[in-house]
């Protein structure tokens, strides 16, 4: 059993461009894992980083090129 606090862990890593992203929330909408979220001050963060299953639909979602989607295995 792991513990508690342990997040999940992803090959995946979400890197999102602060200068670049205009807080639209269209990522946050359109990911099927809930990964993103909008935090107090309207700034989009990734909440769930462990839950990312690769999709991108946040990066093809994003009119801005706000979001980048690594696979860590390639």
């Amino acid at each position: 059993m792991k513990p508690v606090n342990e997040e999940p862990k992803s090959r995946f890593v979400i890197f999102i461009n602060k200068k670049l992203c205009r807080q639209c929330g269209i990522c946050v909408h359109f990911c099927p894992k809930n990964v993103l979220a909008v935090d107090g001050r309207g700034y989009i963060y990734v909440k769930q980083a462990g839950e990312c299953i690769g999709c991108q639909a946040c990066f093809f979602r994003c009119s801005d090129f706000a979001l980048e989607v690594i696979d860590l295995d390639l």
